[in-house]
């Protein structure tokens, strides 16, 4: 499937600086998706139809019409204001596939967690593994289906037990602004981040 603009495989020259990003969370929470709607060159996925293998395996509560699922990485690349390069690594969000997590975070900027309030509990144990990454500042984007419930940020800060600094974002992962949105949101409190732990002695 093709990007949601039109591709271009070279960079502005007024790009000064390229990180990298980790887009992770549960199964289905739309990872794959967000990555294709922001990526201005044709996006990599690596989705596969699911089989019968996958029965009793991969919980397909609240996404029962799902037929594909990624079984290595997703990659993309957006440009921010111009100076700025974010290559994007989403993960399967499968359990048995959280150990390749912790190679892609390496040299990475920061991770965008995206949670589905459908199957908040999913959440949880996701941002367990994420916390155990090496000190990476993440960003919390919660992704709206169609009957998706909304709660406001401080209660789902409170039930997801997040800390006062994490930021918590709404996205609909189809929509580009929206997901450009949240990945903005993300870079610019990983390099506050960055820039704090420089000036620290």
């Amino acid at each position: 499937m093709g990007s949601a603009t039109s591709p271009d495989r070279y960079l502005p020259d007024t790009v000064r600086r390229s990180v990298k990003i980790l887009v992770l969370g549960g199964f289905g929470v739309g990872k794959t998706t967000l990555i294709g709607s922001v990526s201005e060159i044709e996006p990599l996925s690596t989705e596969e139809v699911m089989t019968v293998a996958g029965a009793g395996v991969d919980d397909l509560t609240g996404v029962g019409r799902k037929t594909r699922t990624t079984v290595a990485l997703d990659f993309g690349r957006i440009t921010l204001r111009g100076r700025i390069v974010l290559y994007l690594y989403g993960a399967p969000g499968q359990q048995r596939f959280w150990e390749l997590w912790e190679g892609l975070a390496e040299g990475a900027l920061g991770i965008l967690v995206l949670v589905d309030t459908r199957r908040l509990e999913d959440a949880f144990d996701v941002l367990d593994q994420v916390e155990r990454l090496p000190r990476l500042p993440f960003a919390v984007a919660v992704n709206h289906f169609p009957d998706s419930r909304a709660y406001p940020a401080e209660e789902l800060r409170e039930a997801l037990d997040l800390p006062p600094h994490v930021p918590i974002v709404d996205c609909v992962a189809p929509d580009r602004a929206t997901s450009l949105a949240a990945l903005t949101a993300l870079t610019d409190h990983a390099m506050r981040v960055l820039s704090a732990r420089e000036v620290v002695p």
